[in-house]
This record gives structure tokens, C-alpha cells and sequence, in this order.
């Protein structure tokens, strides 16, 4: 597979202190390629001086360009807005505070050229990586892939190499409520993989929260599957069922003459009644949101300054 030109697409948010160190790293690995390198930087609405750090580097290097959105409109979709400015025969998306190794890369390309479309990355963590982060990711990969009709690999990242055939049909799913790992194992292709030892980071405080984990989460078995709707069905049933055994124990017993006790067992009926009614109402309000972002039909991104043009 002949290659002219490598795109690497960078999303930041907050990266002020560790852009230049990203970028010397990538630096020594283009300058082994044999090919040539284009590297674009998109800042996600950063509230440091990120983009200005950009600016700089796409000032000194005429193959780096930057991308300031309008507002932190979220990773998945900051990594989008660099896909469809990259014009690389291959293209490689990685993180911005080198946790994703770029000494990886060539490890990359070699996959790919031994014919694969997609080379995903499979994190292994160290010791560094605490108990609750290694069960609680654990078991997200769990759901999804029990939930899900689309497999995700277990410990994956939003560092890969894809084709350019690849992220043409990756970036043609305008979806709002993205799910970037999802997505690129539903389009399918010949999808190889690659181990590689996660760096902790160069400096600064992850902004991946466990507020933003859960909401990842959520977001990503939502988007892939349906199957939480016929979960809440079947809950429905089998309460609805339990229900009318338990009235008909009740009415058997009233008519029979029989006490029938009564104050604890009706509260504790009511208090898990009502939560599962709740719990099926916020499953489907979390469809419904996603149906109504759709049919909003806003844009997905809004740039605010492109090194390109300030050029």
C-alpha cells in the first residue's frame, strides 16, 4: 500500500503545558518517515492558552495547522472536526497529553501496510492506574459488548490508524451523539490490533472526569444499542405479572376470612413500583433527548479561528 501522506489528528483541551513536547515527539517520528507529515491540532474550546501554544507551532512548521472551535463541544467531536480537515492518505487520531505514546506510530503503519484498514490501539495499564479506574472501565466494556450488537475491544482507545477510504466513511456518519470506538467497529473493515503501554501524563490534571466517564458511558451504550428499551419492556412484564399474582393472593385471602397484613408489604411494593417506573422513564428520556438532538439538525462543530487562514 504506497502512502504519500500521513495525517495525525490531535483533539486538546486544556494542553497548554504539554503541546510542545507532543510536538517535539512527533517531530522525531516524522522525521524517519519517508513520507510526508501533516499534523492538525484542534483546540476544544480550551480555557488556557492552548490554541496561542498551537499558533506557535503552526507558525514554525508550514505541515502543522490549528483548529479553534467555538466552545469545548466534547472530544469525540473535536476529533470529527480534525478527521474532515485531514487530508492524508492515512490517518492516525491520538490523544493530546501523551499518554498515547507517538513512538507508537511506526508500529502503526506497519500493521497497516501488512493490509489491514483500521489499526486500533489496546491499553495496557500499569501500576500507576488505580483499582477503581481498571474495574470501572472493566465493566463498561462488559455492558456495551453484552448491551450492543457492535463489538468494542476491551481496553481501547481513541488512538488508531485509519485509511483514508476508512475515515471518509467514518466522517459520513454525521451523528450529534457520537461514540468515536462504537462507531469504527460498526463500519466494519479489516481492523487489526496493536498493544501499547499507556504514558502517564507529561503534565497537568486529566480533564476525564468521572462525571464525563459516566456520561461517555451512557452515551456509548445508547448510541449502539436498543436493547436497554426491551430491557425496560421485559421489567414492565415481569412487574405487571408479579402484580397480578400478588393481587390475587390478596383478593384470595380477603375472601377466605384471612387477615391480611398489610402496611410494610404495600410500601415496599410502592417504593420498588416507583423506582422501576423511574428508572424506565429515564432510560426512554435518554432516547428521546438523543431523537431530538438529531432532528435539531445543528451543526455538529463551529470554528472560531483556523491557523490556515490567519496565514
Amino acid at each position: 500500500m504506497s502512502i504519500s501522506k500521513l495525517s495525525v489528528v490531535i483533539p486538546c483541551y486544556n494542553e497548554e503545558s504539554n503541546i510542545q513536547e507532543l510536538f517535539r515527539e512527533l517531530r522525531e517520528v516524522g522525521d524517519q518517515l519517508i513520507f510526508s507529515l501533516e499534523v492538525i491540532l484542534v483546540d476544544d474550546g480550551s480555557k488556557d492558552r492552548t490554541y496561542e501554544e498551537i499558533e506557535k507551532i503552526s507558525i514554525a512548521n508550514n505541515f502543522v495547522s490549528g483548529i479553534s472551535l467555538s466552545r469545548n463541544f466534547g472530544h469525540q467531536i473535536a476529533l470529527l472536526a480534525g478527521l474532515e480537515k485531514s487530508t492524508g492518505d492515512i490517518i492516525i487520531m491520538m490523544d493530546g497529553d501523551l499518554q498515547h505514546p507517538p513512538k507508537v506510530i511506526p508500529e502503526l503503519i506497519q500493521k497497516y501496510e501488512e493490509g489491514y484498514d483500521i489499526v486500533n490501539t489496546k491499553r495496557i495499564d500499569d501500576e500507576s492506574t488505580s483499582f477503581f479506574k481498571k474495574k470501572t472501565s472493566k465493566l463498561f466494556y462488559t455492558l456495551i459488548n453484552k448491551l450492543s450488537d457492535t463489538k468494542v475491544e476491551p481496553f481501547g482507545a481513541d488512538f488508531r490508524l485509519m485509511s483514508r477510504e476508512t475515515v471518509d466513511a467514518f466522517i459520513s456518519i454525521q451523528e450529534h451523539d457520537r461514540f468515536t470506538r462504537g462507531l469504527v467497529s460498526w463500519i466494519g473493515f479489516n481492523q487489526g490490533i496493536v498493544a501499547y503501554k499507556a504514558n502517564p501524563r507529561f503534565s497537568g490534571k486529566s480533564s476525564y472526569t468521572l462525571k464525563k466517564m459516566i456520561k461517555l458511558a451512557i452515551n456509548g451504550i445508547t448510541t449502539m444499542s436498543s436493547k436497554p428499551l426491551r430491557i425496560s419492556l421485559y421489567l414492565g412484564l415481569m412487574f405487571f405479572v408479579t402484580g397480578v399474582l400478588y393481587a390475587t393472593f390478596i383478593l384470595y385471602n380477603y375472601f377466605s376470612g384471612l387477615n391480611v397484613a398489610g402496611w410494610t408489604s404495600i410500601l415496599i411494593t410502592i417504593l420498588i413500583l416507583g423506582g422501576i417506573q423511574l428508572l424506565i422513564m429515564s432510560i426512554i428520556g435518554e432516547y428521546v433527548s438523543r431523537i431530538f438532538n438529531e432532528t435539531k439538525a445543528r451543526p455538529l462543530y463551529l470554528i472560531k479561528k483556523n491557523t490556515n487562514d490567519e496565514s
